[in-house]
């Protein structure tokens, strides 16, 4: 993270060590002499203001290609009902042989040491490793990281971008581990540990070394690459359901895995919280991002190479899906100033009208109490493509204060 305090961008709101994580820390405090613990604040940090002045007013105005685009037209999901309708559809063109999530479960491998491919972590019990078997011969892994200590039956999902350096990867499961949380470390396809072949589908005795804009050459009536990105999160929770019987399951993502926390919450209500980050912006935005090449996104995220999947639904409608429902938030995460992609303030233009949208169908109408919660943490405080320590710590805050009452 360059040119950050990290002192100061958490305006001492939370903790931090010396290497920037935050240290583990109660949602709630006691008060001097008092009875009743009350809920800590929220972390709250300014706009770094070095680094707000390396970058254009681009990085700071409107765009005008959102200006007059009215999001709640836009937007298909204005009911309950309208999410339990449109949520299968959506299953079925990713799973196109079965039109439903995969009930498989994974390979296990337990207590296999420390995987090489992996950082260095503290306070893991031990390190177990799940292989999920696809199509054309694919076998994607996922570990899965149990605290040496915790209070509480809560399991948490970071999937990790297109290859991104392990360092947010380190800092985000290392803040989970040291708030109980049993942690599951997904990559993408082809990237970090999995592998970087696939068979070829006119002769299965060759392997291919495809990006993921190679990918469309394996699809077909019965069957999506999609389910090659979103396949092992459901084989996983399978897994997490049968093994852990957790309170809650949460999910964390950055670049392309916050794509995949975009997306997977959305078909998946067994997904309680979830923390997308640097992953997406509905279509109509990201012609206005101020760095907009990469902001187009590879194969899984663009409208002209997946029409029958985003022909249903643009990304409002993934984040309400996301979102609606007993106990389901979705906090989405952008960094301003990201060097990347997602950035820049496009995203003020549909905020309020998501946010509001998803509060109104997330409200009871018997119990008038709330079913669903979504909004938006712009962070400020830095010029990279990461989860920062700011941004984690309002991540730890919200699970610890929304989680509270969870065994």
């Amino acid at each position: 993270m360059k040119n950050v305090n990290r002192r100061t961008i958490l305006g001492g709101a939370l903790a931090v060590s010396a290497t920037g994580w935050p240290l583990k820390a109660s949602a709630t405090e006691v008060p001097a002499g008092g009875v009743q613990p009350r809920p800590a604040p929220r972390p709250v940090a300014p706009v770094n203001a070095e680094i707000a002045a390396a970058h254009a007013a681009t990085y700071k105005t409107l765009p005008q290609v959102v200006v007059g685009v009215d999001v709640e037209e836009l937007m298909k999901i204005h009911t309950a009902a309208d999410a339990d309708a449109l949520r299968p559809q959506l299953v079925a063109q990713v799973w196109k042989d079965t039109g439903v999530l995969p009930t498989d479960l994974p390979t296990v491998t337990r207590d296999i040491g420390v995987p090489a491919a992996l950082p260095e972590f503290t306070g893991v019990r031990r390190y177990d490793q799940i292989d999920v078997a696809m199509p054309f011969g694919y076998v994607a892994t996922v570990f899965v990281l149990e605290p040496t200590q915790s209070t509480h039956r809560r399991v948490a999902f970071y999937h990790n971008g297109h290859g991104e350096g392990l360092d947010t990867m380190q800092r985000v499961a290392q803040g989970l581990l040291d708030h109980g949380y049993t942690v599951l470390l997904f990559a993408m396809p082809f990237y970090h540990w999995n592998p970087k072949t696939l068979q070829d589908p006119a002769d299965p005795t060759k392997q291919l070394q495809p990006s993921h804009n190679d990918l469309p050459q394996w699809a077909s009536d019965t069957y999506s690459p999609l389910a090659l990105f979103l396949t092992p999160l459901a084989v996983a929770m399978n897994y997490v359901q049968a093994t852990y019987r957790p309170s809650s399951v949460q999910m964390i993502g950055l670049s392309g895995g916050g794509w995949a926390t975009s997306v997977y919450p959305a078909l998946d209500t067994r997904i309680t919280r979830s923390y997308p980050t640097a992953g997406s912006l509905p279509f109509f935005v990201r012609p206005g991002s101020p760095k907009p090449s990469p902001t187009r996104g590879d194969w899984e995220q663009r409208l002209d190479m997946q029409p029958g999947f985003y022909g249903l639904a643009d990304f409002p409608d993934f984040y309400a899906l996301a979102s609606v429902g007993r106990n389901r938030r979705q906090i989405q995460i952008l960094n301003r100033f990201d060097e990347c992609c997602f950035n820049g303030v496009g995203h003020r233009s549909y905020e309020a009208a998501v946010r509001q949208r998803i509060a109104v169908i997330g409200t009871d109408a018997v119990s008038n109490e709330s079913n669903g919660h979504w909004e938006l943490l712009e962070d400020a405080t830095h010029g990279d493509h990461t989860i920062s320590p700011y941004a984690l710590s309002v991540i730890l805050w919200d699970l610890d204060v929304h989680c509270a009452h969870l065994p």
